[in-house]
């Protein structure tokens, strides 16, 4: 696997200054990895509930990660395409959008 890719500024900077938050998000984050699934589709799990939430900073996060564990553009793109159903298109287009800002730096 890839090494992880280096977080924003702006989440160091927030880390920083609330440590205990970040040592709590962390613990959160290891929990959450216990358990039978492997790492890419946990990884896939984690962008898809991005997406359903339409959260766009977790999206441009989950994508980056992803990019850095291996996982194929192909495989996020249909995460985006199962989603189409429930988030309805206009949605869709724009998570599609988040997905491939990302991306297309690359």
């Amino acid at each position: 696997m890839k090494s992880s890719p280096k977080p924003p500024k702006t989440y160091e900077t927030f880390v920083r200054r609330y440590p205990q938050l970040a040592e709590a998000w962390e613990k959160m984050a290891e929990a959450g990895r216990e358990g039978p699934l492997d790492a890419k589709t946990a990884r896939l799990i984690k962008l898809a509930i991005a997406i359903g939430a339409m959260r766009e900073g977790a999206v441009h996060s989950g994508v980056r990660k992803a990019l850095s564990t291996g996982i194929s553009v192909e495989e996020m793109e249909q995460v985006v395409a199962l989603a189409a159903s429930t988030l309805g298109m206009p949605s869709t287009v724009a998570v599609f959008t988040w997905v491939h800002d990302e991306i297309d730096k690359r």
